[in-house]
């Protein structure tokens, strides 16, 4: 069919056509990976996945069986989770700690900017400045 033989192409021709073309090829090591939809999520477990670089457009291909579960059951938890209500999101330490150098103020006022922004880095700094 192509190239003769019983082969196909060698894997190194192949690496190095891709390379002219500028497409990069990247294995990941995923322990998990999840698709969410309305209805439900597709849990992958040990799936093989590799990533496509092709000119600046990354494409992932995920090889492997999923169990499909209830919507939100799957993976990590979320901040409503965390604190037990449905309150504002919670604000990560690091944002507080950038917004608080940042606008040169301490750390409970730039977590009430940023609580008042709705977790908005940029426009918290300026609520300060």
């Amino acid at each position: 069919m192509f190239g003769g033989g019983g082969g196909g192409l060698n894997p190194r021709k192949m690496e190095q056509m891709m390379e002219q073309m500028g497409i990069d090829v990247e294995d990941i090591d995923a322990e998990e990976v999840i698709i969410r939809t309305d209805e439900y999520d597709l849990v992958f477990d040990d799936a093989e996945v590799t990533k496509m670089d092709a000119r600046g457009q990354e494409t992932y291909q995920v090889i492997g069986s999923p169990e499909e579960v209830e919507s939100g059951s799957a993976g990590g938890s979320t901040a409503s989770e965390d604190t037990g209500s449905d309150a504002e999101p919670s604000i990560p330490d690091d944002d507080v700690e950038l917004v608080a150098t940042q606008a040169g103020v301490g750390k409970d006022e730039a977590r009430e900017a940023l609580e008042e922004n709705d977790g908005d880095l940029a426009a918290a700094v300026a609520s300060l400045e």
